[in-house]
């Protein structure tokens, strides 16, 4: 307890010292973390500067559920067994998420981002998630240094977040939820953070591009595995076009791609440690408080290698606006000789109303088809939400969902199984 209350205190007056330098909280190249960065996807390219020294942002946030969510299978009473009978659950408040970002200016076009997870599904204890370097302008080496080029270009470098797809710019990244309009993410939740680097350039006319590499490692290490590497390497890209067409008509659609040709453990779809939000659902009755923690989404299982495509549409006209994913994701195990392939479509549709957009109301159908060693699968959800920005920074969100499940055999857990009900979330971000 006195350690705890130790670490609190430097906390505080770490914030505390930062925020002297906290005035302006706005950033250069940045994605505002409350309601005026929903829509935002790749950090914008700000043409115009404001530096005028090392500038610290703090910011951070917190997040809390109340789930009321029932589930069943078809797992016959002959059958069930600690393997494959469910885990009683009723309703009650999860556990309290919180992040904590530092932001930090360095030079004209040079910032750092940190983000820590002070307390997640997984790890009640605070952990880093990851940081990296963002870099929109070479004066700080050189002035003048590649001027034109830097007008247009972005580089990333750090153990970071990678760039696959769109989806993961509107998922919740543990407390930080304002940008999701729903409560759950995706059912194959694509999302890793491994060390690597992306160069991004961005035309006038709406064009965009990204090439990226990692090396495919979510834990890090220099010990070799059993093939006497230390890991493989990811290939990411990213083309696309965005642009506001009309002043009430904005169209986005972008196609990407993550491929590896051999890593010790692929986790496109297994990195998020911070877990899932709904609790418990479809896990035996043997569940702990902390693992499993992915309830509720789905692993095709793709472990040494794997190539992954995504095209996510986005079209806003006033507060009408429409997201699509579209994946498609192939991969195996060094057991496997043949490839298996996996199918997930969403769709959302979100109406965004009042003076400032501060209320909305939508749904989602999403479906993922898999190949599995057993057969094939298929599981679909539908979530139907609605929420209201109280401020800029809180959100207030209401969510129904039902997800059910087909094609697992009659001895395993997720036989004819399904889950619904309420979520309540409340989002706190700034």
């Amino acid at each position: 307890m006195k350690s705890i209350f130790r670490k609190s205190i430097l906390l505080v007056a770490t914030i505390a010292s930062f925020s002297l330098y906290a005035q302006n909280r706005d950033l250069d190249n940045y994605r505002l973390p409350d309601q005026r960065g929903i829509g935002v996807f790749e950090a914008p390219k700000d043409t115009l500067t404001s530096f005028d020294g090392v500038h610290v942002r703090v910011g951070g946030q917190s997040t809390l559920q109340y789930q009321s969510l029932d589930h069943e299978n078809g797992v016959s009473v002959a059958d069930q067994t600690n393997g494959n009978t469910l885990k009683e659950i009723g309703s009650n408040f999860n556990l309290a998420t919180a992040n904590l970002d530092l932001d930090v200016v360095l030079a004209k076009g040079l910032r750092m981002h940190l983000r820590t997870y002070l307390s997640s599904r997984h790890h009640p204890e605070p952990y880093v998630k990851g940081g990296y370097f963002q870099i929109d302008n070479l004066d700080f080496i050189s002035e003048g240094l590649l001027e034109d080029f830097m007008k247009h270009a972005t580089l990333k470098v750090g153990h970071m977040e990678n760039n696959y797809g769109d989806a993961h710019f509107r998922r919740s990244d543990n407390a930080q939820a304002i940008y999701n309009p729903f409560v759950g993410n995706l059912i194959m939740d694509s999302f890793t953070t491994e060390v690597g680097a992306e160069l991004y350039y961005r035309c006038d006319s709406g064009f965009l591009g990204m090439i990226g590499f990692s090396n495919g490692k979510l834990n890090q290490s220099v010990a070799t595995g059993s093939n006497g590497k230390t890991g493989g390497a990811s290939f990411l890209a990213k083309l696309g076009y965005d642009k506001q067409l009309t002043e009430d008509f904005r169209f986005r659609l972008t196609g990407s791609l993550l491929t590896t040709g051999y890593v010790p453990s692929n986790y496109l779809y297994t990195a998020d440690r911070a877990g899932s939000r709904y609790y418990f659902v479809m896990e035996n009755v043997d569940a702990g408080a902390s693992s499993p923690f992915r309830s509720g989404r789905f692993d095709p299982g793709f472990r040494n290698r794997i190539t992954a495509i995504m095209f996510n549409p986005f079209l806003k006209y006033g507060g009408l606006e429409f997201f699509g994913t579209l994946e498609f994701a192939n991969g195996g195990t060094t057991a496997e000789t043949e490839d298996r392939s996996t199918t997930q479509l969403a769709g959302e549709v979100i109406y965004r109303f009042g003076a400032s957009e501060d209320f909305y109301i939508g749904g989602r159908y999403n479906t993922v088809s898999s190949e599995q060693s057993f057969g094939d699968v298929d599981i679909n959800r539908v979530q139907l939400s609605a929420g209201y920005f109280l401020t800029k920074n809180v959100l207030a969100k209401l969510e129904y969902v039902s997800q059910n499940y087909d094609g697992y055999p009659t001895d395993n857990i997720l036989y004819d199984g399904k889950f619904n009900g309420l979520m309540i979330e409340a989002v706190i971000s700034f």
